[in-house]
């Protein structure tokens, strides 16, 4: 009885569902850590240098790791704006998405060095964005419920005079990721534990019956950010799971990461996951906010290549 009531204390957290659990799965270790206070950390990106930049929402802070080193900088501080997002865009700037109050947000860019901030687009609960070689990209706007579906994913020209609605009445889509081919738009939405597929004719049209929902995800709180590989796999941090679900390019779960500790309740905020440009490897930011062991960035291997996209080029 003992063992039993012992074993049970791991389904208190996040059990991996049936359908789940015989999923080929790596296991990730501790690669930084960031802080020992609650920080939610988000926005994995590289420049191409090899600096990784990221975020934490609630903060703002904007984080610089340079190559090579493990002595994070702060580079912006995006006071009061709950910034949720940081890309590099092929001209070396940094976009980051901003929820803002939840109501209204924006983004805005900066140089990789914090400076020169110029506001883009404003009026969005800007969550996410992902670029297109063009320099124009794709954005989610972060609200809506399941029975008040007001979010949506919105396109924004390169130059920034036409944003165009792509997809709507969605419940909290969050991440975003664009296929190596620019076909295929990916978008989590996190409210309704729902990964949306889109293929696309052109930047702005959806192909005849090119919409789907290829994956319900289990459990609270549901998905968050995405990203990519050279094979097209598809990484989805699991928000409240403490791991990452691996998808082929059609959709179907081909894996998992799962984050040591999360069986007892630790690191179960993963947020987002990024390859490192170059290798095989992943990372993965999340914190434990239930038993205050701080906030990480974890590593393991990925299950492809990192994808070489447009702004390493």
């Amino acid at each position: 009885m003992r063992e039993f009531f012992e074993s049970t204390q791991e389904l208190a957290y996040a059990p991996l569902p049936p359908s789940e659990a015989a999923l080929p799965t790596l296991v990730a270790e501790p690669w930084l850590k960031v802080s020992d206070d609650f920080l939610q950390l988000e926005g994995l990106c590289f420049d191409r240098s090899g600096n990784l930049y990221f975020l934490e929402v609630f903060g703002g802070s904007i984080f610089k790791l340079p190559a090579g080193s493990k002595t994070l900088e702060v580079i912006y501080v995006a006071d009061g704006l709950n910034p949720a997002a940081v890309k590099v865009h092929n001209d070396g700037r940094l976009y980051v998405c901003c929820l803002g109050d939840f109501k209204e947000g924006l983004i805005f860019s900066i140089d990789q060095n914090g400076n020169d901030r110029k506001d883009l687009i404003s009026g969005y609960v800007a969550d996410d964005l992902v670029f297109a070689r063009d320099g124009s990209f794709y954005f989610t706007h972060f609200t809506g419920s399941p029975s008040d579906p007001t979010g949506g994913v919105y396109h924004v020209s390169s130059d920034f005079s036409c944003v165009t609605s792509i997809v709507e009445r969605m419940a909290g889509p969050n991440g975003i990721a664009l296929s190596s081919d620019e076909r295929m738009l990916w978008v989590t939405e996190t409210n309704a534990n729902r990964l949306h597929l889109v293929q696309l004719s052109s930047q702005t049209q959806i192909a005849p019956y090119g919409t789907s929902i290829p994956y319900y995800f289990t459990g609270f709180h549901g998905p968050d950010s995405c990203s990519i590989d050279a094979q097209d796999n598809l990484y989805v941090a699991m928000y409240g799971q403490g791991r990452v679900l691996i998808f082929n390019r059609f959709g179907f779960p081909i894996g998992q990461v799962l984050i040591p500790g999360r069986e007892k309740g630790h690191f179960l905020r993963s947020t987002h996951p990024m390859m490192i440009p170059g290798t095989s490897d992943l990372l993965i930011c999340t914190n434990d906010f239930e038993s205050g062991k701080g906030s990480w960035i974890f590593k393991s291997k990925g299950f492809a290549q990192a994808y070489k996209g447009f702004q390493f080029s």
